[in-house]
């Protein structure tokens, strides 16, 4: 039976935390960022959680 393999563009987007939840950037502040608010930009530098259904799911693809 092959070895699964991991999902590299899940593992590019996604960091699972020592304990085990999941953290994902936010959109819309890789470019462009110079004609958005000061505000929105530092509140897309925090990241966010994702859902237990979502974390799930890519957990699965990150096993590999």
């Amino acid at each position: 039976m092959p070895k699964t393999k991991t999902h590299k563009g899940i593992a590019k987007k996604i960091k699972v935390r020592p304990g085990g939840s999941t953290r994902i950037g936010k959109p819309g502040s890789n470019h462009k960022t110079g004609k958005k608010p000061t505000s929105f930009n530092r509140s897309m530098r925090k990241g966010s959680s994702l859902s237990s259904g979502d974390a799930k799911r890519y957990k699965r693809e990150l096993r590999g």
